[in-house]
């Protein structure tokens, strides 16, 4: 039996897949994108976040650290990174919550109990448990074991995933899982590069394999204006999309929002947002109709 880091856990979801849903939040990704909402799902060990808005500087955090890797200054407490161990004890005894961890070892029956607290939201709604990430396909042993028992209760199931993995790896999940959310970015491999910090041609060879096997699939397109909510770019992907085998695919567009940057602070990162922005609204109708060109049904969120 595997365990794995769990970020976050959303109860009562409704855009995460059909029905109200529960999302569960691995951690670590194996792609950068420049406009990840969930910068605390990028690495794949537990991180320290910090709030300096919540902190009324107190002390406690100082005087519960172990290591003593904690002092104040003026703004607020400091951590030294050669000094942390990543404990949690400061966390724990915060009383405004200003420094919170992200990422739990959890293990499949913590999991699934969870997911059993939901289910009447499930049978009343059509929903189930949604994997998200982070990239939830690079903690596959697990994974597939959830989605092994969660077949057993007869619990819908849904994988968020960029694709980017082995074809061996994705098919092994299809066989499991009962919808894939697949994000596509943008077509061009060298933009996909640029802006994703690696190429795409493993991610649309894994969209045609899962295609060919008739798992059922929603595509959702992060649209991040002057990046890739070009009419070119969604015409191809319009294109490549159509072509997929199969049953016409439903498209999610997901417009970007600056949501990100005070995680960013939080984890004492800093990012340059000045290349990211929102696309413009009357665009929107314009994308909708060129995939609808294609035979292809698109909507704005989901």
């Amino acid at each position: 039996m595997h365990n794995s880091l769990i970020f976050d856990i959303k109860r009562y979801a409704i855009n995460d897949g059909p029905g109200i849903r529960v999302v569960i939040f691995f951690k670590g990704c194996n792609l950068h994108c420049a406009w990840c909402h969930n910068p605390e799902s990028i690495s794949s060990k537990v991180e320290k976040m910090y709030a300096p808005s919540k902190c009324i500087k107190c002390g406690t955090c100082i005087a519960a650290c172990p290591e003593k890797a904690i002092t104040m200054g003026s703004d607020g407490v400091v951590t030294n990174p050669d000094l942390c161990k990543v404990c949690g004890k400061c966390a724990d005894v915060c009383p405004t919550k200003a420094i919170e961890m992200s990422g739990k070892v959890m293990t499949i029956p913590e999991i699934m109990d969870i997911i059993e607290k939901e289910r009447i939201f499930f049978d009343q709604s059509g929903g189930g448990v949604t994997f998200s990430g982070g990239e939830p396909l690079i903690h596959s042993k697990m994974l597939i074991e959830l989605l092994d028992e969660c077949k057993r209760r007869k619990i819908h199931t849904a994988v968020d995933t960029a694709g980017n993995v082995s074809t061996e790896t994705i098919l092994e999940v299809a066989k499991r899982t009962d919808l894939f959310l697949y994000d596509l970015k943008m077509i061009d491999s060298d933009l996909h590069k640029k802006w994703v910090n690696t190429s795409n041609e493993k991610i649309l060879q894994n969209l045609k394999a899962i295609s060919e096997i008739g798992t059922q699939i929603i595509i959702r397109i992060p649209l991040i204006g002057g990046i890739n909510d070009s009419i070119k770019n969604i015409e191809q992907t319009a294109k490549f999309i159509s072509e997929l085998a199969g049953e016409k695919k439903e498209v999610n567009l997901l417009p970007y929002h600056n949501i990100a940057q005070n995680k960013y602070m939080k984890l004492g990162k800093s990012e340059d947002f000045s290349n990211l922005r929102e696309p413009d609204k009357s665009i929107l109708p314009i994308l909708i109709l060129k995939f609808n060109e294609y035979g292809i049904k698109a909507t704005v969120g989901g």
